[in-house]
């Protein structure tokens, strides 16, 4: 079961919504308002995760990476094939940062920017949770 869930900021979100949808394969579940031009709480399902998403507002404190101009964290998500999904976003004019490629720790992996600039890394990488939890209680209890 999922327990965290990102939240991104976007200065168009309705277009970040749309963009996202059509690069990455992410599904609209929900949106309010539904038309106009803020968005206040959206969320996003790809798979059997969510993401929220939001037009940058004043009093929250989130910005979006393109105002910035830096990002200071990367959204790492799972899918079967990195190939076919790296196909997709660079179909649709993605900012590919670099191809899919095997990493030294068993993963294969692309890395994009989004539309805004919030990075995102696509792979096949899936942390065994259970494992670690179990081995991270016996070290603490030993």
């Amino acid at each position: 079961m999922q327990t965290i869930f990102p939240i991104l900021r976007y200065n168009d979100a309705r277009a970040a919504i749309r963009w996202l949808c059509s690069a990455f394969g992410f599904r609209e579940v929900f949106c309010t308002p539904e038309q106009g031009p803020f968005v206040r709480h959206a969320r996003l399902r790809l798979g059997n995760n969510l993401i929220m998403v939001g037009s940058v507002r004043p009093d929250d404190g989130i910005a979006s990476p393109r105002s910035l101009g830096s990002s200071s964290q990367m959204l790492a998500v799972y899918v079967e094939d990195p190939d076919a999904h790296y196909e997709r976003a660079r179909a649709a004019g993605a900012n590919i940062l670099y191809p899919p490629k095997d990493t030294d720790f068993g993963s294969r992996e692309y890395h994009v920017a989004d539309l805004e600039r919030h990075l995102w890394t696509f792979g096949t990488f899936l942390p065994p949770l259970d494992e670690e939890i179990e081995s991270g209680a016996t070290a603490t209890q030993s």
